[in-house]
């Protein structure tokens, strides 16, 4: 039987070799040491205070399309799904979004939708240029799916700092699973080379106790993490979405999504690590979880209101409440109270390419 005192063993043996076998990774998944969970959280957060200090990066999401293209399994508007009532945002209410977000302090806007044809490269390089016109000093996120390594690169001249694009899994036979047919990989794979290799700060990410995921899967997720050493890492519960071909499997753990979020902290430890909205829709405390657990990041909605329960990618998705953008001041107090402190700055990575 395994002691606390051997957890903490394997805590440190992670910390200090910045890799983890998968034996220690089921181990701290599985354990029920209660003692031991809690040194791995405090672990993970003490190393995201070495890196960061006490800071907590807010950044402004705004969900410009529920069109997509693609038909991934497990998505509440993926391109087959019935009943969704799909919008698109203008440029004029992007921008506007922007205004808000930087009177409200956000330093970072963050450009998520599905992959929408209606915002090609002209369209799409014309709107970061606007926004890279009015606010200099800021970031700019994407978040838009797979596109061609030129569509990137345009994207990246016309003033896009960072591309978020979850791999969700990084094993081929999980991958097929979790997608149609017509989606591949190895594709998915050489999307984030692309980017990385232009020069774009680079997320990745995958979902939390996704179908036939198992601790082998998230071993070899953990070992892309440590190839590719992302700037950012976007994890979260799966939870599913009424309509789909997994809407009765059963969601994600909070639990072991912490523990996982603690495990990526101490494995790279410059990484900006949100603390998701699925974690905040699974549980009223998630993101305080999260961030207790080594995150770092959180990502108040400042789409218009009226769209924001339309971008439902799972059910009961938050989009209001703690969650939203116009709360930014409530935020701020509810990471004071965690000792955290909401950067008043884009947060970029501490990491040196």
């Amino acid at each position: 039987m395994t002691s606390t005192l051997d957890y903490r063993t394997i805590i440190d043996a992670v910390a200090q070799r910045r890799n983890i076998s998968p034996n220690q990774l089921a181990a701290l998944l599985s354990t029920n040491d209660t003692e031991a969970v809690k040194i791995l959280f405090e672990a993970a957060h003490a190393e995201a205070n070495r890196v960061y200090g006490n800071k907590v990066f807010m950044r402004g999401l705004i969900e410009i399309s529920n069109h997509c293209k693609k038909d991934c399994l497990y998505c509440g508007i993926r391109r087959s799904q019935v009943g969704v009532r799909r919008y698109r945002l203008t440029s004029e209410e992007i921008l506007d979004c922007c205004e808000q977000g930087y009177a409200l302090g956000f330093r970072t806007f963050v450009l998520q939708g599905g992959e929408d044809g209606w915002f090609d490269d002209d369209r799409m390089c014309d709107i970061v240029s606007e926004i890279r016109r009015a606010y200099p000093s800021c970031a700019i996120t994407l978040s838009l799916g797979e596109r061609p390594r030129e569509s990137y690169q345009r994207l990246f001249d016309a003033g896009a700092n960072r591309y978020l694009l979850r791999h969700e899994t990084a094993d081929p036979q999980h991958y097929a699973l979790l997608h149609p047919a017509e989606m591949s990989f190895d594709h998915r794979q050489q999307c984030l080379r692309d980017l990385w290799e232009i020069g774009f700060q680079v997320g990745c990410g995958f979902m939390v106790g996704s179908p036939f995921q198992t601790v082998q899967t998230l071993y070899e997720d953990l070992q892309l993490i440590r190839r590719l050493r992302p700037e950012m890492v976007g994890i979260g519960p799966f939870i599913p979405a009424s309509g789909t071909p997994f809407a009765e499997c059963p969601a994600g753990s909070v639990d072991t999504t912490l523990r996982l979020l603690a495990i990526i902290r101490l494995l790279h430890p410059v990484v900006l690590l949100p603390a998701t909205t699925a974690l905040g829709t699974l549980h009223p405390e998630g993101r305080e979880l999260g961030i207790l657990a080594g995150a770092n990041v959180v990502m108040p909605n400042l789409s218009p209101r009226s769209c924001r329960s339309l971008y439902s990618i799972y059910d009961n998705k938050l989009s209001s409440g703690s969650e939203a953008a116009e709360t930014a001041s409530d935020i701020r107090c509810r990471l004071s109270e965690l000792g955290a402190d909401a950067a008043p700055d884009r947060g970029d990575p501490a990491l040196a390419r």
